[in-house]
C-alpha cells in the first residue's frame, strides 16, 4: 500500500481590499497612497506664526492634521517622523514686538496733558487717512467705529480739563489710551519702529505666544510633533541653502536682497513653477502680500515682478544677522523649504498645510527645495484642509465673530470641538456654528449613553470570569455580529477613501443604533458581543483622537495587577452599594408615604452625586442604574433640564395669559351693543347709518352694496352674541 501523503494545499484567494488613497493637492484627484521609504513617512506640517493668539482657523488645521497622523499611524501603522515649525521671524511678528514696545513705552513716560493731546489729533489725522483708503466694507466699518470712540475721548477729556475735574481727567486720559491703543501704536511705530534694536524684543512676543499655542494644542489633545524646528535656531542653514541656489543660476543678488529667478526656475525642462496652483502665475497682489508687510522694496530690484525674497536686507528697526550679502533676515518661504529639508531630505512623503497657503507660499517653497536638490519631486502628497467659516461668514475681528481656541473651550470641550471636526471632510469647508457643535454635541451624548448602558451590562456578568461568562449564540447575536463585521469594514472603506471620517462615523451611528435594538429586544442580550462592539468603537475615537490615551508611557508598570486600573473600576462597587441602599430606602419610604426621606433621596440623584460625575437612573422596571459620568456633562445636563423646565412654565404662562386674554375680548365684544360695533374702527369708517352699519370708509369714498352685505352679516352675528350677553344678565348668570 503506497504511503499516504497531504494532499494539495489550496491557498485562499485575496479578495480586491480597499488601499489608501488621499486627496493630492498636486493633482487635484484622489491619489493611491504609496511611501516612498516602506513603512516609515517623513511629514512636514506648515506650524504658525507666533504674534497673536491661536484662533479657530488654526484649530480647523491642526486637529486635521492631528486626525490625518493618527489615523494613518494608529490605524494604517505606518512609522511617521513628524515635523512642525514656528516661524518666529516675520513681518508681522516684528511690526507686532515694535508696537507693543513702543506703546508700553509711551505708557510709562511722563506726558503733559497737552502733549497727548497733540499726539491724540496728530493720531487722528493718520488715523482719518487709513480710514479713507480702506477697501473692505467689514474693515471700513470696524475702524469708523474705533475713529468715533477716539474722537469722544478726546472730546470728553477737553471737557474735563475745562471743568478742572482731576477725577476725571484721569478717567478719561486711560480711557483715550486705551481706545487710541491699536492707531497709536501704529503711529509711533512709523515715527519711532527704525529705534527699535534689541532682538529680546521681538523674541519676547514670538516666545509668549508660542507658549500660548503649544498649551493651545494641548487642551486641544493635538500631539505634540516629533521635531519641531523654529526659525530663528536655522538661520545659518538657510544662508547655506540660499548660497546653494544662488550657485544653482536660480536666485540673484539685489541691493543687499537676494531674490529667486522665477523664470530661470520655469524655463529649465525639469522644473514648473506654481504646480499647486498654476492659475495664480503673475498674481502679484498675492506675491507681494506674501512678501510682508515691511517688505517695501521697489520693483526695480527684481529682475520680474513674480520673483520673491528668499533674504531680505534689514533695514533700521528689524532683526538682522551676517550673511554673505550683509545684514538681513529670511524670507517667509525659504524659511519652511530649509527646515523640512534639513530634517526629512531631498523628498517628502507628505506636506500639509492649510488651504489660504496654496500660493504663493507652497508653490514658492516647493520652486526653492527642487532648485535647492536639482529635482522634481520635493512632495510627493501635498494636502490641505478647508477653510473655516463662523455661521456661514469669514472670520474676522471687524465683522466680531473672531473665536480664538481658549473662546471656544469655554463653550464646548476639546472632544466637542473634535467630534465636529470628525463629522466634516477634512479638506472642504468647515462652518463653525451652534448648527455644527450642535450635531457634535447630540453624537457625543449619543455614543456616551451607548457606553454606559453597556457598561451596566457588563457589571451585571460580575468581574470573575466563569461558566455563565459564555452564552449560545441564537439567530439575533448572529445578525448583529455579521451587521458588526460590515459595519467595520464599512468604516475601513471610508478611513482608505481619503481619511473619510465623515462616513466612518455614520457608519459606527448605525451599528450603534443596531445594538440599541438589539438590548431593548432581546431579555438577555449577549454581553461580551456588545463588550466587543463597544471595545471597536472606543479603539476608534482614541484612533481619532477624541479619547485620550497613555500609548507614550515608559517603561514596565511598577505593578502589573494595578497597570490597567482605572478610577470607574475602583469606586463603581462603592456606588452601587449606594444605589441598591438609596434604592431600599425609596422603597420603604414608598409605603410609609415619607415623602421628606423621598425628597432626599430625589436630591442626592439631582443634586449630590451629580457633582462628583454620578448619575443615578430611576427605573420601574429594573433596580436603579448608577453610571459614572464626566461631572461637567452633568451639571450641563442638569443645567439643560432646568432651563427647559423653566421655558415649559412660561410658555404655559404665556398660553394661560394669551388665554385669559382671548376671552377677556370674547366678553368684551359680547358686551358690545351691535350699533356700536363698526363705530369703534375709526381708521376704516367715516360716516354709518341710523343702524350703525358704515356707509363711507375713512376716505370718504361710499362703501359698495357689497360690501354693506358682510358688515350686516357681521352685525347680525354681534347682535345674537349680544342677546346672550342680555339674556345672561337677566337670569343671573
Amino acid at each position: 500500500m503506497a504511503k499516504r501523503v497531504q494532499p494539495p494545499w489550496v491557498p485562499p484567494q485575496k479578495k480586491n481590499s480597499a488601499v489608501l488613497k488621499l486627496y493630492n493637492s498636486l493633482t487635484r484627484e484622489k491619489e493611491v497612497f504609496v511611501s516612498q521609504f516602506g513603512n516609515r513617512i517623513f511629514w512636514y506640517s506648515c506650524g504658525p506664526t507666533v504674534y497673536d493668539a491661536s484662533h479657530m482657523g488654526h484649530a480647523r488645521s491642526y486637529i486635521s492634521f492631528d486626525i490625518l497622523r493618527r489615523v494613518i499611524s494608529d490605524y494604517f501603522g505606518y512609522d511617521i517622523l513628524y515635523v512642525m515649525n514656528i516661524t518666529d521671524i516675520d513681518d508681522k511678528i516684528i511690526k507686532r514686538a515694535r508696537q507693543n514696545y513702543l506703546y508700553q513705552q509711551y505708557i510709562e513716560e511722563a506726558h503733559t496733558l497737552d502733549e497727548i493731546l497733540d499726539d491724540a489729533k496728530s493720531v487722528m489725522h493718520m488715523f482719518e487717512g487709513t480710514v479713507k483708503t480702506t477697501n473692505d466694507p467689514d474693515k471700513k466699518c470696524m475702524l469708523q467705529k474705533m475713529l468715533c470712540n477716539v474722537e469722544k475721548a478726546i472730546e470728553d477729556l477737553e471737557n474735563a480739563v475745562k471743568l478742572k475735574d482731576e477725577n476725571k481727567i484721569k478717567e478719561f486720559q486711560e480711557l483715550l489710551l486705551k481706545e487710541a491703543r491699536d492707531p497709536l501704536a501704529d503711529w509711533l511705530d512709523k515715527r519711532k519702529g527704525a529705534t527699535v534694536t534689541e532682538h529680546s524684543i521681538f523674541n519676547k512676543l514670538s516666545q509668549h505666544w508660542e507658549s500660548e499655542f503649544h498649551k493651545d494644542m494641548d487642551d486641544l489633545n493635538v500631539l505634540r510633533p516629533n521635531v519641531l524646528t523654529r526659525v530663528s535656531e536655522y538661520v545659518p542653514e538657510i544662508i547655506a541653502f540660499i548660497k546653494k541656489i544662488v550657485e544653482n543660476g536660480l536666485a540673484y543678488e539685489s541691493n543687499g536682497s537676494i531674490y529667486f529667478d522665477v523664470t530661470a526656475f520655469d524655463k529649465q525642462d525639469k522644473h514648473y513653477y506654481a504646480k499647486l496652483v498654476p492659475e495664480a502665475y503673475g498674481d502679484t497682489s498675492s506675491l507681494q502680500e506674501g512678501e510682508g508687510d515691511l517688505s517695501t522694496a521697489e520693483s526695480s530690484e527684481k529682475k520680474s515682478p513674480t520673483d520673491f525674497a528668499l533674504w531680505k536686507r534689514s533695514k533700521e528697526g528689524e532683526p538682522w544677522w551676517e550673511s554673505p550679502w550683509g545684514k538681513g533676515r529670511p524670507g517667509w518661504h525659504i524659511e519652511c523649504s530649509v527646515m523640512a529639508s534639513i530634517i526629512c531630505g531631498e523628498s517628502l512623503d507628505i506636506h500639509t498645510g492649510g488651504v489660504d497657503l496654496k500660493f504663493p507660499h507652497h508653490d514658492n517653497e516647493i520652486a526653492q527645495a527642487e532648485a535647492y536638490f536639482n529635482n522634481c519631486n520635493w512632495v510627493r502628497y501635498f494636502l490641505h484642509t478647508g477653510h473655516l467659516t463662523i455661521a456661514g461668514c469669514k472670520m474676522s475681528k471687524s465683522l466680531k465673530n473672531f473665536v480664538t481656541i481658549q473662546d471656544a473651550l469655554k463653550k464646548h470641550s476639546a472632544r466637542q470641538l473634535r467630534l465636529a471636526f470628525l463629522l466634516h471632510s477634512w479638506k472642504d469647508t468647515l462652518d463653525y456654528s451652534d448648527n455644527t457643535m450642535n450635531m457634535a454635541l447630540q453624537y457625543e451624548k449619543f455614543l456616551n449613553e451607548f457606553f454606559l448602558n453597556v457598561k451596566c451590562k457588563i457589571r451585571s456578568l460580575g468581574s470573575e470570569t466563569n461558566i455563565n461568562t459564555f452564552s449560545k449564540w441564537t439567530n439575533s447575536e448572529m445578525e448583529l455580529n455579521a451587521k458588526f463585521s460590515n459595519a467595520k469594514d464599512s468604516v475601513h472603506n471610508a478611513l482608505c477613501d481619503n481619511v473619510d471620517t465623515r462616513s466612518a462615523l455614520d457608519m459606527i451611528r448605525d451599528i450603534v443604533t443596531h445594538c440599541n435594538i438589539y438590548m431593548n429586544q432581546t431579555k438577555q442580550p449577549n454581553t461580551l458581543l456588545l463588550r466587543d462592539v463597544a471595545v471597536y468603537i472606543t479603539k476608534m475615537f482614541t484612533i481619532f483622537g477624541a479619547i485620550s490615551s497613555s500609548h507614550d508611557t515608559i517603561g514596565f508598570p511598577v505593578d502589573d495587577n494595578t497597570a490597567n486600573l482605572n478610577v470607574e473600576e475602583v469606586v463603581m462597587p462603592y456606588l452601587e452599594v449606594l444605589a441598591n441602599f438609596r434604592e431600599q430606602v425609596r422603597n420603604e419610604a414608598k409605603i410609609l408615604k415619607a415623602n421628606s426621606i423621598l425628597e432626599e433621596c430625589d436630591k442626592l440623584r439631582d443634586d449630590v452625586l451629580p457633582n462628583i460625575g454620578v448619575r443615578l437612573e430611576d427605573s420601574n422596571e429594573e433596580s436603579c442604574r448608577v453610571k459614572l459620568v464626566n461631572r461637567e456633562e452633568l451639571l450641563r445636563e442638569k443645567e439643560c433640564k432646568r432651563k427647559q423646565e423653566l421655558e415649559k412654565a412660561e410658555e404655559k404662562e404665556r398660553r394661560k395669559i394669551e388665554a385669559a386674554a382671548v376671552a377677556a375680548a370674547k366678553e368684551a365684544q359680547r358686551k358690545m351693543p351691535p350699533s356700536d360695533m363698526f363705530k369703534l374702527e375709526k381708521d376704516k369708517y367715516s360716516q354709518f347709518d341710523s343702524n350703525g352699519i358704515p356707509t363711507h370708509d375713512a376716505e370718504g369714498k361710499e362703501i359698495s352694496k357689497g360690501q354693506v352685505k358682510k358688515l350686516q352679516k357681521l352685525q347680525q352675528a354681534q347682535e345674537k352674541r349680544y342677546n346672550e350677553y342680555l339674556a345672561s344678565i337677566e337670569n343671573g348668570v
